[in-house]
């Protein structure tokens, strides 16, 4: 009997959305590094560092790239949380 421990088919789905994982990671942080030389930048040149506008067109162009099968709903909560993650991370650096 097969189990969950040792399924062929499983792990190898497991190992594929590790790997996913790790690269989403390396996405984020790099998008902080960015984010980090944007506000450096803001604020040396005397910038609002947040840009609400930038953000929308933001969504919006990612909604338009955006081939699923992420829904709509979907990608505008997960940059909710990106931009809320990004602005607490960068504002902790």
């Amino acid at each position: 009997m097969t189990t969950a421990a040792t399924d062929p088919v499983l792990a190898k789905l497991r190992d594929e959305l590790t790997d996913v994982d790790r690269q989403l990671v390396a996405t984020v942080n790099k998008r902080l590094k960015l984010v980090q030389k944007v506000w450096r930048y803001k604020e040396a040149n005397g910038i609002p560092v947040v840009d609400t506008g930038r953000e929308e067109w933001l969504l919006g162009y990612l909604a338009r790239c955006n081939l699923g099968p992420l829904s709509r709903d979907g990608l505008t909560e997960l940059y909710a949380h990106i931009l809320e993650l990004t602005k607490a991370e960068v504002g902790r650096a």
